[in-house]
């Protein structure tokens, strides 16, 4: 693998240095997504609809734990990128030590209180009934395994923030490929049941973090840190917490919007409508990938040429990523307005030895699915230009705008519309509070960048 400069991304022609980015972070984001669909599949099939429904209850709760490492990251990396851009490789080194410090200590701590309090969060976000125990047995083993996941996102963000997006796709795809390797083992081969689907994405996880911890000890990357760097210092603490605190935020929102759909959900159709969820929850997040993977690819493009004074090259940034990020989402758009029925059933099982509970169970869910998925990406092709109008204002370390851009599709907007909708319209006005968010956070989004870009960047 050819080694590549940070110096690339202020010289390098915006179109082709885009791809290049954002090709190897799609492909990542791909093969995660990938797993979290087949996964749900393996064990739609091989267990049951109800232990989807288990899954989707500690994905919350593990998810955003390992955002923690996500935030420090994506915070952090801001930071990283600037200061290469700017010439600054201690303040880069210093950062990154930092980095590393906070994950562990943050995310060790989330995880002892997890498991104190196992039997209060899984209640409380919707494990409720027949879902109770499947997700309580996930939840203990995957919590080992979160500390491993938050540095394993922390340092994936610091790759790509170096402009090694190749390193970073190879570190998403190692815990994807492992975990399915291991579902297929512990589950299928070895009857573990919800035990060896947990301990697959554990050992995933950990997987993960042994080639990043290889990365940085390589030659391959251009930051190499002196226990010096460890300690904490104040004044970055406080810049990677006011970006990092974007992402938190983000993830923070996802947790309360879990806890919601599924309370609402269970409310208004029990285990079987949390499990519709669930499914569309996972086509969420593999449908959007090639979005993700500009979003991504621009990050480190964007802070970099700000960070180097280039304005011209950050312009024509934004406004390549949004073009690409459009064309792509238009295009998972009419797909999944095509197939929605077939990419439901893909997730239930037709096992002859069902009994009659689990056969209405998968009839109910499959008569649903379809009718939400649609209403649920009824705005995708729009919603390119609110993701990457975010990412701008955290690349270039503007935590204000960030923050509020970030919050305002599934805070401010959405999780008022789900709590007030469903009361006249029921299961429907769930779904439709998706396109509605997705439109209102789009034109709010807008407006900002394009204040911003006349503003600063001319």
């Amino acid at each position: 693998m050819a080694k590549v400069s940070s110096e690339q991304l202020g010289t390098e022609a915006i179109g082709k240095l885009l791809i290049r980015q954002a090709v190897p972070a799609g492909i990542g984001i791909l093969v995660m997504s990938l797993n979290v669909l087949v996964d749900s599949i393996f064990v739609g099939n091989w267990i049951g609809s109800v232990a989807i429904a288990a899954i989707n209850v500690v994905l919350p709760v593990s998810f955003f734990i390992g955002a923690l490492g996500m935030a420090i990251g994506v915070g952090g990396s801001s930071i990283i990128s600037r200061a290469l851009g700017a010439n600054k490789s201690e303040k880069a080194l210093k950062t990154f030590g930092n980095q590393i410090t906070m994950t562990l200590l943050v995310t060790v701590s989330m995880v002892v209180l997890g498991l104190i309090y196992v039997d209060t969060l899984i209640p409380a976000f919707g494990g409720k009934g027949a879902i109770f125990e499947p997700a309580k047995i996930y939840y203990r083993i995957v919590l080992y395994g979160v500390p491993f996941l938050a540095l394993c996102m922390m340092g994936n963000t610091v790759i790509r923030a170096e402009g090694k997006p190749k390193f970073a796709m190879i570190a998403m795809i190692i815990p994807s490929v492992g975990n399915l390797l291991m579902d297929y083992l512990f589950i299928y081969v070895f009857d573990w049941g919800m035990t060896g689907a947990a301990w697959a994405t554990t050992i995933g996880y950990v997987l993960c973090f042994g080639y990043i911890f290889y990365f940085f000890l390589s030659t391959n990357s251009e930051l190499k840190i002196g226990l010096h760097h460890f300690g904490l210092n104040r004044s970055i603490l406080k810049e990677i917490g006011a970006l990092g605190f974007v992402t938190l935020a983000r993830q923070a929102v996802i947790s309360i919007i879990y806890l919601l759909m599924n309370n609402i959900l269970y409310g208004l159709g029990g285990e079987a409508m949390v499990a519709v969820y669930a499914i569309v929850g996972r086509v969420l997040m593999f449908a959007l990938f090639p979005v993700f993977g500009i979003t991504q690819g621009f990050l480190p493009i964007a802070g970099f040429n700000y960070g180097a004074k280039k304005y011209q090259r950050v312009r024509k940034s934004i406004h390549k990523a949004i073009l690409y990020a459009a064309l792509l989402a238009t295009i998972v758009f009419i797909g999944l307005m095509i197939f929605p029925a077939e990419i439901a059933s893909l997730f239930l099982s037709n096992r002859p030895d069902m009994t009659a509970a689990e056969m209405a169970t998968n009839n109910f869910v499959l008569e649903h699915t379809p009718g939400a998925m649609r209403w649920v990406f009824a705005a995708t092709p729009i919603i390119a230009l609110q993701l990457i109008g975010a990412a701008y204002f955290q690349a270039i370390g503007k935590a204000v705008p960030a923050l509020l851009l970030t919050l305002s599709r599934q805070g401010f907007f959405f999780i008022p519309l789900v709590l007030i909708l469903p009361h006249f319209f029921g299961e429907l006005g769930v779904w439709i509070s998706f396109p509605i968010s997705d439109v209102l956070a789009t034109l709010v989004t807008g407006y900002f960048l394009r204040r911003e870009i006349r503003g600063t960047l001319f």
